[in-house]
Order: C-alpha cells, then structure tokens, then sequence
C-alpha cells in the first residue's frame, strides 16, 4: 500500500476543521474493521464524528431517522463488530460522562485504561493514524489551534499499535 499523509492546523484562524478526516477514517474502521483501535487522549468528549442527519450514510448504517453518530456510538458500533477497542484517558471527572456511554459490561473486547500522566493524542487503526496536538473534545475540534496528521499506509500506525500494547495491555 502506498503510504499517504495529511497535516492539517486547524482551529479558528485557519478556518480549518478535522471534522472530515476524522470521519473518514472512522468510517473506514467501519467498512474494514482493526483487529485492535486505539484511542489516546487525556480529555474526552462525546464529540460528533460522523453527520448523518441528511440520510447521506443510510445505506451503511441504516438510521431511522438519519442523525449524527458520536464518538462513543462509533466506538461501541467498531467493538460490537469485534474489533479490541482501547481507550486511554487520565482519571478525571471531565471523561466521566464519555466513559459512562462506552463501559457497556457485555462488551468483552472494549477496553477503558485510566492514565493520570497521559499526554499523548492519537487514534490509530490497523493500517491508519490520526495524531497530533488535538484532545478528542470540543474544543479541540473546533476551536483551538491544533495539529493534526493523518497516515495511511507505511510503518507508522503499526509501530504506534505496537508501542501502545507495550505501554497499556498489561492493564486490560
């Protein structure tokens, strides 16, 4: 596969958002699920990552009516599909909610580590990662000023699944 890569700084001034690639490559998890998905971020909101409100998706996910997907439906619709999902997050009541909408007890393959000292900020899929500066929240989507690289393809997304493992799935 060849290996592609997108860096986007987004925020206010630039006029730029990570909307898009982030849906893109949730969708992709979808339609060609990880073995393993890995999400890091030290805050975590239940931002939405997929807009479906104009029926556009109806085809793959079937909404009745058509609405948007968040972050924890998708995470929930990728382990219920059997991909081992991991997330990484500091131990603080701001992820509390996030955390409630994921820690589902008959999911056997999602998987919730609590970090305090996690700083690190990425995504990362079988063949794909999106890291950078950006905190899977609110604010970090659409109005800080944020860096934000997506590869697909070459060494990068494997190493990081590797390194992850290393760091974090002793504690699964």
């Amino acid at each position: 596969m060849t290996e592609l890569t997108r860096t986007v700084r987004t925020g206010a001034r630039t006029g730029l958002s990570i909307d898009s690639m982030l849906s893109a490559a949730v969708m992709a998890e979808m339609l060609s699920p990880s073995s393993d998905l890995w999400l890091v971020s030290p805050w975590i909101t239940d931002v939405q990552v997929i807009d479906n409100s104009h029926g556009t998706y109806d085809a793959l996910f079937g909404d009745v009516p058509p609405g948007g997907w968040r972050l924890s439906d998708a995470l929930l619709r990728i382990a219920g599909a059997g991909t081992r999902v991991h997330v990484v997050t500091r131990p603080d009541p701001h992820n509390d909610p996030f955390l409630r909408r994921i820690e589902a007890p008959e999911l056997v393959n999602l998987f919730v580590h609590r970090d305090p000292d996690v700083h690190e900020k990425t995504l990362c899929g079988q063949d794909w990662i999106l890291t950078g500066s950006m905190n899977y929240t609110v604010r970090g989507m659409a109005k800080n000023d944020e860096l934000v690289t997506y590869n697909v393809g070459g060494p990068d997304a494997g190493q990081a699944r590797l390194d992850l493992a290393q760091r974090w799935r002793s504690s699964s």
